[in-house]
């Protein structure tokens, strides 16, 4: 009776993976999204290059595409959104900016900016009004900055997490650090890539058994469970995206950090992963689009076509997923 229950269970599992479909919204555009927020059932912002973002009222249907005044020749990796009106972008590369509307994106103001040579930044993160960015190493720290206002304004922290040689972070879909908690103390939880590929937390850096040894290799996103407890770590090699042996972690954070691959991994690199349950998580790169409905134990891949970043909506009922070309589709529950 046992067997025949676990059958069934596995049955029901590919039915339920099969029945997934994946709709592209819109298409077509000369503009590479990377940057996804998703504040509310019906509210969708994203982000991208030359200088665009776009938002939707309509739970991602349609999008109204705007370009940044003064802008128009940079990359905005990541934003982050807090309703209709109000949405922070990040302009990544040397001068570092990161910009803040109250109005719709009508109008956008500058609450940080950095000119220093080799100034990266990669991504994100919000918890309650709490704010954190994460960029590229400066004289051999990782570079790191805080809000405490909802992005109103921002203080850059001295860290004490040394990179080691070709080790730097990932700016391809905002998603490489989360922060734990919504008060101050709130806890940072961070991957980097590159030639080697660690988890920083609680102070310390762990080695991630992900692929690594090339500029291209290593973690490049996390998403964590509901439970804020444990999570998963994807990545690979984006220059060779079918590879994928040790392109995903599952992990736990207490009370120790520990890590176990999937039983059946992915299909090959990936840049974002989301929970849109505890149970149903999508991970999404230039390889394609999986799905899993155990976890993250075992994947499926549902569709070829190449997304860098994934959002899920409150309720988990969809997903939205962007990338190249100005291509943004929803993934139906």
């Amino acid at each position: 009776m046992k067997r025949v229950l676990i059958i069934c269970l596995f049955c029901f599992s590919l039915l339920s993976l099969s029945a997934q479909s994946v709709v592209m919204v819109e298409q077509g555009q000369k503009i590479s999204i990377r940057g996804l927020s998703m504040p509310s059932a019906l509210v969708v912002w994203a982000s991208g290059s030359n200088g665009m973002v776009a938002k939707s009222l309509d739970g991602g249907n349609t999008f109204r595409w705007m370009r940044v005044e003064g802008y128009a020749r940079r990359d905005f990796r990541d934003i982050e959104a807090f309703d209709s009106s109000t949405a922070i972008i990040m302009a990544i590369d040397t001068p570092a900016h990161i910009l803040k509307t109250t109005d719709g994106g009508l109008t956008w103001e500058k609450v940080f900016d950095d000119t220093r040579p080799g100034m990266f930044l990669d991504a994100m993160d919000f918890s309650g009004n709490n704010g954190v960015v994460i960029g590229d190493p400066i004289n051999g720290k990782t570079f790191m900055a805080v809000s405490s206002d909802k992005g109103d304004s921002w203080k850059p922290i001295e860290t004490i997490d040394k990179m080691m040689d070709g080790e730097a972070f990932f700016a391809s879909s905002g998603s490489n650090i989360k922060l734990l908690g919504t008060n101050r103390n709130a806890k940072t939880l961070f991957v980097s890539g590159g030639m080697q590929s660690r988890l920083f937390f609680n102070g310390k850096a762990i080695n991630l058994p992900l692929q690594s040894g090339r500029s291209s290799t290593g973690a490049n996103g996390l998403a964590l469970h509901p439970n804020q407890q444990q999570g998963i770590i994807i990545g690979g090699d984006f220059a060779n995206d079918k590879r994928s042996d040790s392109a995903i972690l599952l992990f736990s954070l207490y009370p120790q950090a520990t890590f176990n691959y999937p039983l059946t991994p992915l299909s090959g690199y990936k840049s974002a992963v989301v929970y849109l349950s505890k149970s149903t998580v999508l991970a999404c790169g230039t390889s394609g689009v999986d799905l899993s409905v155990d976890g993250g134990l075992n994947w499926k891949n549902i569709s070829n076509i190449g997304f860098h970043v994934a959002v899920s909506s409150p309720d988990g009922r969809y997903a939205i997923m962007a990338g190249g070309n100005g291509r943004i589709a929803k993934l139906l529950l």
